[in-house]
């Protein structure tokens, strides 16, 4: 008897054209997913003398945020050719594939929907088009609704907003099934059934709820990660944004716990997200891992930028408190950091050091007696007003200093080379500044004249750039920046002498950080 259906290669992928849901709710394009899949099999043949992941009948798979389906049916496609000796019989192949094997949860009621029709041909399992045999409409990929739990305001698994998300009953809560729970394998159980153990986990998970009003969402795709490891799998496999490498609220601990992490066997960075993800803009961009619960040693690392692959190198995620994204820049910061020189952030100002946010405007533009003169960014534009000396109530010790302003926030774009940070401006003594600025402080003109031309080098703002990971230049960007003598105009040249800098590190500088002219100070 022929079967009533065929897997065959789909052209065009319908999973290629369908528009993301939003900015934190991604579909996952078809070829990065079958990338990641191809790193799994090659990680499970390692672990496992080399047998082949998509022809073990005992494996079972999970994908915990599923949205498109995306995940499932290729995994559904290469078990339904890789199992084909061991069951000649393709229906009763496809059968036992998707009935004992490919697990999913959806992230809302409209993707569990979507993930069914592209792994069950059918929204409902049990219907009369869908490819494999069950009783109910779920089959294997379940979602029903989950309630956020308020504490104080907030969720107290996910650290949504009671104000956001306390909408009723009628829209969607985002209150995700994998990470609204403090007993993961007991919600798995209640799920799937006792004993449901997943051997391979992949998705790629929502990555961010939106705040109550505030500039910045709050990032959750950590707690996926986190409730993944808890099932104890032996391969799992996530795209993330890549912000954690270095940055990121609230993701101190998961940063460390990451990099501390000797079973990541695989990490793959893409620093501009449009490469995986196209008209999709997220700022530091994405990658994604994989997990090896037999693994113990270095992460390899792929870095993919404009078409270009880096590596894999083995690297040591855990060397520094952060994540160097681009391998090639280690000998050059091992070089500088051996020297162990006191960081250029001892004179480097502290976020809203006087107190003022950037959209502060208790200001006057005309200069009155025992004024002093207020520097700010607005609408793009740098401006200086004046306020009463006396006003300035933090840090006033800093009001006689000659000052080197830098803008907190400076983006250009994903290209290379790229000018890193924003253009300097010497502020002088006495001064003060809003938030949108950071400043170096000093005790004379000739001083900030040469702290100045040591920011505008290169190899200033490349120390700077392995800190960087957003438009945001913080405190902390420039903890790697080493402190100089201000006597001198700073270049180059006398920099990669100073620090040993080779011919090849010196083009490779050049090639990642352009020249900075100071002819248009308004350029940010």
């Amino acid at each position: 008897m022929k079967a009533r259906f065929t897997l065959r290669g789909r052209n065009p992928d319908v999973l290629t054209c369908i528009a993301n849901l939003s900015n934190d709710e991604v579909f996952t394009p078809p070829e990065l997913a079958n990338r990641m899949l191809d790193t799994l099999a090659e990680a499970w043949a390692k672990d496992h003398d080399g047998a082949s992941l998509w022809a073990d009948p005992n494996v079972r798979f999970l994908d915990p945020c599923t949205k498109s389906g995306v995940f499932l049916r290729e995994i559904t496609s290469r078990l339904t050719e890789g199992l084909a000796g061991q069951i000649p019989d393709i229906q009763d192949r496809v059968n036992y594939i998707l009935q004992k094997q490919v697990f999913g949860i959806g992230i809302t009621q409209l993707t569990a929907m979507l993930a069914r029709r592209s792994v069950y041909c059918s929204k409902h399992a049990n219907g009369e088009h869908s490819i494999a045999h069950f009783d109910t409409e779920a089959g294997n990929i379940w979602f029903e609704r989950t309630e956020h739990t308020w504490k104080n305001g907030r969720c107290a698994f996910c650290g949504a907003s009671q104000s956001a998300y306390d909408r009723g009953n009628k829209q969607e809560t985002h209150a995700y099934a994998l990470i609204h729970t403090s007993d993961i394998k007991g919600r798995i159980a209640d799920l799937f059934g006792e004993n449901m153990k997943f051997d391979v986990i992949i998705g790629n998970p929502p990555y961010q709820l939106g705040s109550d009003g505030g500039t910045r969402d709050v990032p959750i795709y950590q707690h996926f990660v986190e409730q993944a490891k808890q099932l104890e799998p032996n391969l799992l496999a996530m795209v993330i944004p890549a912000r954690w490498m270095a940055s990121g609220l609230g993701l101190n601990e998961f940063r460390h716990t990451m990099l501390a992490d000797h079973r990541l066997r695989e990490l793959v960075d893409y620093p501009a997200a449009s490469e995986v993800f196209p008209g999709v803009e997220i700022k530091a961009g994405v990658c994604y891992f994989l997990w090896d619960a037999a693994h113990n040693g270095d992460c390899r690392v792929t870095t993919m930028r404009s078409g270009d692959v880096i590596g894999p190198m083995p690297r040591n995620l855990g060397e520094y408190d952060i994540f160097v994204r681009d391998g090639r820049a280690m000998s050059i910061l091992r070089k500088v950091l051996a020297y162990q020189e006191p960081s250029i952030n001892s004179i480097l100002a502290r976020d809203k050091e006087f107190g003022w946010t950037s959209n502060f405007d208790d200001f006057h533009q005309k200069e009155r007696a025992g004024d002093v003169p207020l520097f700010y960014i607005r609408k793009m534009k740098r401006d200086v007003g004046y306020i009463a000396r006396k006003a300035v109530t933090k840090s006033a010790h800093l009001i006689d200093t000659w000052k080197v302003l830098v803008p907190k926030a400076y983006n250009g774009g994903d290209a290379v080379p790229h000018q890193i940070l924003g253009k300097p401006q010497l502020a002088p003594s006495p001064s003060v500044c809003t938030q949108s600025f950071l400043f170096f402080y000093v005790a004379s003109e000739s001083e900030a004249q040469s702290v100045q031309s040591y920011y505008t080098t290169r190899f200033f703002r490349f120390l700077a750039s392995l800190r960087k990971i957003t438009q945001d230049a913080t405190h902390g960007t420039y903890t790697w920046v080493p402190l100089q003598s201000f006597d001198c105009t700073w270049t180059d040249e006398a920099l990669f002498d100073k620090y040993g800098i080779t011919k090849a590190e010196r083009a490779f500088i050049k090639s990642q950080v352009r020249p900075m002219l100071l002819d248009n100070a308004d350029d940010e």
